[in-house]
């Protein structure tokens, strides 16, 4: 099956020529004659998304993750992780067994595992999150979470009492460790790094804020080759030059996350994120208090903020693909190389998301 694209996005450079899909795989790219029209892209990969479309992830069911990953799927995505507050324990019991019954790809995008956003958080930087509901690190509590539901990603406090056999621990499992809503010092987050800690979870928010004589955990990871920053670049949780400069720091190591909730892709109103009540309104999702709680954006409007901001194209495709997919030893899931399963997205010359497929399967057309 040939897309019909004029080019296509390989490695850091945009070729010309179509793109020959065969058994779900990518088989040839730069094909000549070109389609009419059409940029394709790898798929966006969303490691950090609570919600979409009405659809709450902690208290969805099959049916309800099969209709988010319809929306999802409309914005480029094609594989996510599902993102759980800090929550009471009954809470995640049942949220992580749904996820483990679930295809991989129920209603279109992949579901990569769960993206457990606590509990062992520091209740001062706890955001959004309700601080009742943090707890200290627990060796043999992270350990039953992590066997009840497939938990790919962990984000905690590093400076909290345990924190560093936590780290060890989940480590050990293959579980991605990333430090956030926490007040550590930039020498307890590169003792975290050190331990093999591998990502800050949105960069400036919900931590301890940078200064030039007390950097933090952001300024740590900024300088660190090997640690993955995250960033919501809806352009509401980070000013654009914070954006830009976050950006321009990491390059190669920046990942565009949505940290988006159930109102997504709705209307202002009332919502909840896990056990909260959020308000939307004017393209920002708070609690009560106006605390931000989490985001309405979406991967393709991140990726065209970054483009806006002052990015190559590539490399802000990369930041919602290739990026994301090598932080979760997913690599095959970031590039268009031939031989690498079909998840593609198709833009227009507006970067708007005009299909999307994955293994091949086309899961949106506008």
């Amino acid at each position: 099956m040939r897309l019909g694209v004029s080019q296509a996005k390989i490695e850091g450079e945009i070729i010309a020529g179509d793109v020959v899909i065969e058994g779900g795989l990518v088989a040839e790219v730069g094909v000549s004659p070109p389609g009419r029209k059409g940029l394709a892209v790898p798929g966006y990969i969303d490691l950090q998304v609570n919600g979409f479309a009405g659809v709450d992830f902690l208290a969805a069911d099959a049916d309800a993750y099969a209709r988010a990953g319809v929306s999802l799927a409309r914005t480029g995505v094609t594989a996510y992780q599902p993102t759980f507050i800090s929550s009471p324990l009954s809470a995640y019991e049942e949220a992580l067994t749904v996820v483990r019954s679930l295809q991989p790809s129920p209603g279109g995008p992949r579901i990569l595992g769960i993206h457990l956003e606590g509990p062992f958080i520091n209740p001062t930087w706890a955001g959004a999150h309700d601080p009742l509901n943090a707890r200290l690190p627990d060796l043999e509590l992270a350990a039953r979470l992590c066997d009840a539901g497939p938990v790919t990603y962990m984000t905690l406090a590093p400076e909290l009492p345990g924190a560093v056999g936590l780290i060890d621990q989940l480590v050990a499992r293959g579980i991605v460790v990333a430090c956030g809503h926490c007040d550590a010092d930039a020498p307890t987050a590169h003792a975290a790094f050190d331990r093999g800690a591998r990502a800050v979870t949105h960069i400036y928010n919900a931590q301890r804020r940078w200064q030039p004589r007390d950097p933090g955990v952001s300024g740590a990871a900024l300088v660190r080759s090997e640690v993955t920053v995250q960033a919501i670049v809806d352009l509401v949780h980070l000013a654009p030059e914070a954006a830009l400069a976050a950006f321009l720091a990491a390059r190669d190591r920046f990942a565009i996350v949505t940290d988006a909730i159930m109102a997504a892709g709705l209307s202002d109103g009332s919502y909840v994120l896990g056990d909260r009540q959020v308000f939307v309104s004017e393209g920002a999702a708070r609690l009560a208090d106006g605390t931000l709680a989490g985001s309405v954006s979406t991967m393709d409007t991140a990726v065209r903020n970054l483009v806006s901001l002052g990015a190559e194209l590539p490399d802000a495709l990369d930041a919602a693909s290739s990026v994301p997919a090598r932080l979760m030893g997913r690599p095959e899931l970031g590039t268009l190389n031939p031989g690498t399963p079909a998840d593609v997205v198709v833009l227009d010359d507006s970067l708007a998301v005009t299909r999307t497929l994955v293994s091949g399967r086309e899961v949106f057309a506008a």
